[in-house]
């Protein structure tokens, strides 16, 4: 049973079909970053490395903020209530889901683009749905 905080699924039954995206200060020839999805009331979350295939953790819309201001910094660690956010001596970065453990790992590079592309307000929802709304009536 998957609890409201967050849950995980893998690329293709269950998964987001839409439009992925990434900071702007992503590495635009990589395919090495932190993707998000942002889907009714559920933002996913995948590692691009994976190319599709690897786990996808869902947070709940009511919950990124404060994982948002976590992962930046401007709150306590631990205080968002859908992942864990784990700093490596080696300069990686992981989250895990709380509701079941499911993990994605970033390197440094990816984790600090996600971060300047959060702290822009690149990954806020309503901005992040304003842009996609943009690029579907181009």
């Amino acid at each position: 049973m998957t609890s409201p905080n967050s849950s995980t699924s893998h690329h293709g039954a269950g998964a987001p079909a839409g439009v992925w995206f990434k900071s702007s200060f992503s590495n635009p020839n990589g395919n090495q970053c932190v993707e998000v999805f942002f889907d009714n009331d559920l933002v996913h979350i995948r590692d691009s490395k994976d190319q599709g295939t690897g786990p996808i953790i869902k947070v709940p819309a009511e919950h990124w903020p404060g994982f948002l201001a976590e992962a930046t910094r401007r709150a306590d660690a631990g205080g968002n209530q859908a992942l864990r956010i784990e700093h490596a001596p080696d300069g990686t970065t992981r989250l895990h889901a709380l509701d079941s453990g499911t993990a994605l790992s970033y390197t440094s590079a990816e984790w600090a683009a996600f971060v300047a592309g959060a702290m822009a307000g690149e990954f806020d929802v309503r901005t992040a749905g304003a842009r996609m709304g943009a690029a579907a009536t181009a």
